[in-house]
């Protein structure tokens, strides 16, 4: 028997040595660009004043989910991504260009992880999900933007902020309805195989498939996707062999199906074939062992085969199409259940969101010195030049203005003591 005709998709999913599910990637966004110095000068007007435009902002990096992204191959061999700066302001009050955007797509399901600590930033799950993985630059400010009744020639501008910079780490969690779990040479890519357009490698021994596959069954008027997860050993769930590379694909997915090998050779009874699938799950992750599964028998056509299992259990043997197409309505049945199921606690979005600290916070730092932290503190001194006497005048009072002299002293600072700002060091000196 061949091919069952009303089970099989026409898509495949994922390419034979194009899957990637872990990478680095370096983002860099763009610098903002400098405000201008510049004084009107026209004819018949002696004291024209202040006409220095603003630069523009850098333009940002956002990691975006694209369902038309199935892998992170692209960041195996070029991991950098950048932005553009903002162009610089100009007199005539012109103000610079902003930075454009770098937007990069991902698969749905990618993790962004912290590269040094391996902490959770992101998780865009769903096809859509936005992330901005490095800011850009604010812009300078002209020397219009600081005329006041008591400056009327300020002789300065901001230069424009420096644009984020950092490594993640990348991991892919396949998005699929339905795993395909069991040990080493269980009959799973075969099974994929014919009851999709997916073309695994197969082959009679043992780790054949060291990637996931994907294919889509098209089954009853219903799509749905089916994930072949390379094989288990025990002891997965520890890590052994690739055992989390390979555990973390069935996380997402709404239905397990358990193949056990009936085999003769298997090597151990089917029973404790289950048994021990079940418990790597487990161990792994706890919520799985309650996800909707269906347990069958493969390699139904072994002689002997009958005698290993109850026989009430579905059994399947994928190259002579027994038992498929029976498996596959129970596949279509348990996922479009769950799917109804989940349907009200959909949620849209990114999952997890960098924290944005607000205000003036103020630390010991390890040399002993106060440490003032917040954008707005750290941005006053970071783009203004404080060799000129009217612009560090000013950023005194933005600081002032910011609350950082109450900070400090509710911090105890004292006269005398270290405070750095930014890559700025002065000497504390409380208020009279």
């Amino acid at each position: 028997m061949g091919r069952d005709p009303s089970a099989v998709g026409s898509d495949d999913v994922s390419g034979p040595g194009s899957f990637v599910d872990e990478a680095q990637i370096h983002v860099r966004a763009g610098d903002g660009g400098a405000g201008s110095v510049s004084m009107r000068r026209e004819a018949h007007v002696p004291r024209g004043g202040p006409d220095g435009g603003d630069g523009g902002d850098g333009g940002d990096v956002w990691l975006l989910a694209d369902h038309n992204v199935s892998s992170l191959l692209a960041f195996r061999d070029h991991p950098h991504r950048r932005a553009t700066n903002g162009t610089h302001g100009a007199g005539g009050a012109r103000h610079g260009k902003r930075g454009q955007d770098t937007i990069v797509p991902v698969p749905p399901g990618t993790v962004v992880r912290g590269h040094r600590d391996g902490s959770v930033l992101a998780d865009l799950a769903n096809p859509g999900d936005r992330w901005l993985a490095a800011r850009g630059g604010q812009h300078g400010r002209g020397n219009i933007r600081f005329l006041s009744n008591s400056r009327r020639a300020p002789s300065w501008a901001e230069q424009g902020e420096v644009g984020e910079e950092a490594f993640y780490d990348l991991e892919l969690k396949l998005m699929a309805d339905v795993a395909l779990v069991g040990f080493p040479n269980s009959g799973k890519s075969t099974l994929i195989s014919v009851i999709s357009a997916a073309k695994p490698k197969i082959a009679d021994y043992p780790f054949t498939t060291l990637e996931p596959n994907l294919g889509v069954v098209r089954y009853d008027n219903t799509d749905f996707v089916v994930a072949d997860i390379p094989g288990l050993i025990e002891g997965a769930s520890e890590g052994r062999g690739l055992g989390h590379r390979f555990l973390r694909h069935v996380e997402r997915a709404r239905v397990l199906v358990v193949l056990v090998d009936l085999g003769e050779d298997a090597g151990r009874p089917p029973e404790e074939q289950e048994a021990v699938l079940i418990e790597e799950l487990g161990r792994y992750q706890a919520d799985l062992v309650e996800r909707p599964r269906i347990v069958v028998g493969s390699r139904a056509d072994l002689e002997g085969a009958h005698s290993r299992w109850s026989p009430d259990t579905l059994r399947v043997s994928a190259p002579i199409g027994i038992g498929v197409r029976e498996l596959v309505g129970a596949m279509t049945g348990l996922v479009s259940r769950a799917r109804r199921d989940a349907a009200p606690a959909a949620t849209a979005g990114v999952v997890v969101h960098r924290p944005e600290p607000e205000g003036v916070q103020v630390q010991r730092g390890d040399d002993g010195a106060f440490v003032v932290l917040g954008r707005a503190a750290q941005r006053a001194v970071a783009v203004n030049d404080l060799t000129n006497a009217d612009a560090l005048a000013y950023v005194q009072g933005r600081l002032r203005q910011l609350g950082v002299d109450k900070a400090l002293a509710r911090a105890g600072a004292r006269d005398g003591d270290l405070v750095h700002v930014g890559g700025f060091t002065f000497t504390y000196q409380a208020d009279e």
